[in-house]
């Protein structure tokens, strides 16, 4: 499943700040559960803010907020060394 057909051309920008502003959050003393929180209420909130407020708007937002941190997870795990065992 292709998350990024989900999400409207103008909302794009919020993923990549989405995006950003985690790798912030991430460097700060925040701690690492509350992020995808204070993510997703920014992603809705900036969703909100760019098509009016509304059921769609909302569910685009989760969305945004999901493939931001989808994206975050697999560059991470696609990027660091884990010792396996093998």
């Amino acid at each position: 499943m292709d998350l990024i057909k989900f999400v409207p051309e103008q909302l794009l920008i919020l993923v990549a700040a989405l995006y950003v502003i985690g790798i912030f959050l991430k460097a700060s003393k925040i701690k690492d559960w509350t992020i995808p929180w204070i993510l997703l209420v920014v992603g809705i909130i900036g969703a909100i803010g760019i098509e009016g407020i509304s059921v769609l708007a909302i569910i685009e937002g989760v969305i945004c907020t999901g493939v931001a941190v989808l994206i975050n997870q697999l560059i991470k795990q696609s990027t660091e060394k884990k010792d396996l065992g093998n």
